[in-house]
């Protein structure tokens, strides 16, 4: 779940935030991109796990961070690794049936499932705030995918149809990186987060390289547009990731920020301006609504 901001930020340290939020709304237009002409999801989530795991390591031996893991933190990792590589390929497969900015915002369910599973794992209270939020949450999440087709005009059935593989996908890439958080919470204590990240990455694109040979190889695109798509997602994610990891911490962001989480918003607007998706004006509430509860939520004070 969000970090909470312990003090005020500075300008510079917003306007970064923002930008790694436009990167990533950005990162999952391109990857629609990619996948409209021929790219598979296990071929984007390879390209884009390899090279951003490959520039965090370099950070890692540039800084000269020790890497000294325990049995414990090994099996951590492993675990962790395999519920984002589950994550990363739900969340692209989500992307690729759904407007952009509807498969975010069901993605951003997540706090739901990270309480949920460390209530269920480890015995944790659910904060109040959290109870209360949930309706809201989920109300949000209703009117912007459109759940009973009123927007859309096909009905309940008919909508359902058209999104529910979609939604399932993004449902699931959420309880995953969910649990995902709750075990990088509490059996990862001690563990640089950047080297966490770069064994973290490494692992996804593991995933990611047994589902392309599974698919009998990589699927690379057939057109100029699905190349674009494909670089862009590559690049902007890992451009994000390092920034994240070199800059951030200058500015003094120790760890995640709510405002992050207006990362569908932007996916909206560009999605709207690149790809042509559009969504009805009930929608755009509902995604706003999403939008503003995740980061309330994020700004809580523990």
């Amino acid at each position: 779940m969000t970090a909470p901001l312990t003090k005020a930020l500075s300008g510079s340290a917003f306007a970064t935030l923002l930008l790694i939020a436009l990167m990533m709304g950005a990162n999952h237009v391109a990857a629609r991109m990619a996948f409209d002409h021929g790219v598979t999801v296990s071929t984007a989530v390879l390209f884009r796990s390899a090279v951003t795991a490959a520039v965090v390591w370099a950070i890692v031996r540039f800084a000269g961070v020790p890497i000294h893991l325990t049995g414990a933190q090994k099996t951590a990792l492993l675990r962790i690794g395999l519920l984002i590589g589950l994550q990363s390929l739900c969340l692209y497969s989500a992307v690729a049936r759904l407007p952009v900015a509807l498969a975010l915002l069901a993605f951003n369910t997540y706090p739901l499932w990270t309480a949920l599973w460390a209530r269920t794992l480890k015995g944790e209270r659910i904060e109040p705030r959290l109870l209360r939020a949930m309706p809201v949450l989920l109300l949000g999440l209703a009117l912007a995918l459109d759940v009973a087709g009123a927007a859309s005009g096909l009905g309940a059935s008919a909508q359902w149809g058209s999104i529910g593989a979609g939604v399932a996908f993004a449902l699931t890439a959420a309880a995953s990186f969910g649990l995902a958080l709750v075990f990088t919470q509490h059996d990862t204590a001690g563990l640089d987060g950047r080297v966490r990240t770069a064994a973290t990455m490494a692992l996804v694109a593991a995933c990611a390289l047994v589902g392309v040979v599974g698919q009998g190889g990589l699927s690379l695109p057939d057109a100029p547009a699905g190349w674009w798509g494909l670089m862009g997602l590559t690049v902007l994610y890992g451009t994000a990731f390092t920034i994240m990891f070199t800059v951030l911490p200058r500015l003094g962001v120790v760890g995640g920020s709510p405002i992050m989480n207006v990362e569908p918003i932007f996916a909206l607007v560009l999605a709207w301006a690149v790809l042509g998706q559009a969504v009805a004006p009930v929608q755009v509430i509902g995604g706003l609504l999403v939008v503003a509860t995740v980061m309330w939520l994020g700004l809580r004070r523990r």
